[in-house]
C-alpha cells in the first residue's frame, strides 16, 4: 500500500487504492481496511480533508501548543518559529486549550492561512479549569470561564462533591473530550455561588493561572523572620535615621518599597532614595525566593492584593511604614540646579520614614502655597529635573 501511494505521487481516495491493488473479495477487503488502520496509527499515512490518503514523509508535521478560541476553532502555535495553524472546530472535537499536539498542514483557507488536520495529541493541558455548574436535564455540567475553553464539561455525580448549580468551582480533568464524546471532570474545590461578593476575583485567579496560596515553607520562613529591625542587622549599615525621608504613594497602598529625602546643597540638590532591602531577608534559592519567582510580581485588583511576598514581609518588615526603623538599599545622588547627574553611590543602610504621603496630599500641600519644607525641596528638584527632561527633547 505504501508503495502504491509513493508511485502514484498524488492523495488516493481508499477506493481508488484498491482497485490499483486490485481488491475484490471481501475478505480482501477486511485485510485491506485493518492494513491502511494500522498505517495510520503507526503514522506512516494521513488523511486529507477529501477523506484521500496521501505517504506521512511527504506531509510536513508540526508539533506546537493549541489556542482555543470562544468560536470553538482554534490554532496551534508551532515549537519552530512560523505561522500559527488554523485547527477547524472540527479539528478541535478531541483538543483543549492548552494541549500540546502535532498536526499536519491540510491546506489553507479562504484568508490563505495554513489549515491544520490533527496527527497526534502529544500532551493534556496540566490545569485546573474553572466555571460555573449548571443543571442540563438532571446533568451537572460545568460551563468554563476561560471562553478559549470551548467544551462544557460534564460531572457525575459521583465526582461533584455535592456541589449545586450556580455554583463556581474548579475541576481536573478524567476523560479528555473524544470525538462523539464530551469531557468528564471531577469537582476539585468549590468557591461559593456565583453572585458571592468578590466571586469574581477568585475567578480570576484561577482562569488565568495567578498564584494565590503560599507553599508551607514559605509561610514557615516567613514565620521566623523578625518583626522589627535588629540591632546586630543594623549595625554594619550606614545610619539614615535622622534624615526625614517620606515615602509617597496612593490612597489605596498598603506595601511602601521606596522612600525618598531631599535637601539643598549650595546652588544645587542631594537626593537620597531608600528602597527596602528585601535580600535581607530573603536568599537566594530559599522557599520565600521560589514562590516570588513564579509570582514574579504582586497583582492588584480591586478590594483585594495578591502579594510576591507574605504579608509578613510585604506589609510589615520590608514595607517602609513610618516612624519605624527598616533597612534598605540606598542611592545617594547630587543634582546640579540645572537638573544634571553628578557623584553618586549606592549602600546598605537603615532609616526609618518620618511621614506616609499620598499624591492627593502632596499636591494639595503645593496648590495650597506653604507646603512642608521637604515637600517644597522635593518640587523643586522635580521642576529642575522636568527642564532638564524638556530641554533634551
Amino acid at each position: 500500500m505504501l508503495r502504491e501511494l509513493e508511485r502514484a505521487g498524488e492523495p488516493l481516495h481508499p477506493k481508488e487504492l484498491a482497485q490499483r491493488l486490485y481488491i475484490r473479495r471481501s475478505r480482501e477487503r477486511r485485510a485491506f481496511d485493518a492494513g491502511l488502520t494500522a498505517l495510520e496509527r503507526a503514522g506512516d499515512i494521513v488523511r486529507n480533508r477529501a477523506n484521500a490518503l496521501l505517504v506521512a514523509k511527504r506531509i510536513k508535521v508540526l508539533a506546537g501548543r493549541i489556542e482555543g478560541h470562544a468560536d470553538g476553532h482554534g490554532f496551534l502555535v508551532p515549537d519552530e518559529p512560523g505561522p500559527s495553524i488554523f485547527m477547524p472546530p472540527h479539528e478541535m472535537r478531541t483538543l483543549m486549550h492548552g494541549d500540546r499536539a502535532s498536526v499536519r498542514v491540510s491546506g489553507t483557507d479562504s484568508r490563505g492561512r495554513p489549515v491544520g488536520a490533527l496527527v497526534e495529541v502529544l500532551e493534556r493541558a496540566k490545569r485546573r479549569i474553572v466555571g460555573r455548574l449548571h443543571d442540563e436535564r438532571g446533568v451537572l455540567v460545568l460551563v468554563p470561564e476561560d471562553r478559549r475553553i470551548a467544551h462544557d464539561i460534564l460531572v457525575p455525580p459521583a465526582e461533584g462533591r455535592k456541589a449545586k448549580p450556580g455554583e463556581v468551582v474548579t475541576i481536573d480533568l478524567i476523560e479528555p473530550p473524544a470525538p462523539h464524546a464530551q469531557p468528564i471532570g471531577r469537582v476539585a474545590e468549590v468557591l461559593g455561588h456565583y453572585a458571592d461578593p468578590g466571586m469574581e476575583i477568585e475567578i480570576a485567579l484561577r482562569k488565568f493561572d495567578l498564584p494565590h496560596a503560599f507553599s508551607k515553607a514559605a509561610l514557615a520562613l516567613a514565620k521566623s523572620i523578625p518583626d522589627e529591625v535588629r540591632e546586630e542587622d543594623a549595625r554594619a549599615r550606614r545610619d539614615l535615621r535622622a534624615l526625614e525621608f517620606v515615602t509617597i504613594d496612593g490612597e489605596t497602598a498598603k506595601d511602601f518599597d521606596d522612600a525618598v529625602f531631599c535637601k539643598r546643597e549650595g546652588k544645587g540638590f542631594r537626593l537620597w532614595v531608600a528602597i527596602a532591602d528585601v535580600s535581607h531577608y530573603v536568599r537566594h534559592g530559599d522557599a520565600l525566593d521560589m514562590d516570588a519567582r513564579e509570582r514574579g510580581t504582586s497583582v492588584y485588583f480591586p478590594r483585594r492584593v495578591i502579594p510576591m511576598l507574605p504579608e509578613k514581609l510585604s506589609n510589615g518588615i520590608c514595607s517602609l511604614n513610618p516612624n519605624v526603623d527598616r533597612l534598605a538599599v540606598v542611592c545617594e545622588v547630587q543634582i546640579s540646579a540645572q537638573g544634571e547627574l553628578g557623584d553618586y553611590q549606592f549602600y546598605n543602610a537603615v532609616f526609618r520614614s518620618h511621614a506616609r504621603l499620598t499624591y492627593t496630599k502632596v499636591w494639595a500641600d503645593i496648590q495650597s502655597g506653604r507646603p512642608p519644607e521637604y515637600i517644597a525641596r522635593l518640587y523643586e528638584l522635580f521642576k529642575a529635573l522636568y527642564a532638564s527632561r524638556e530641554k533634551r527633547g
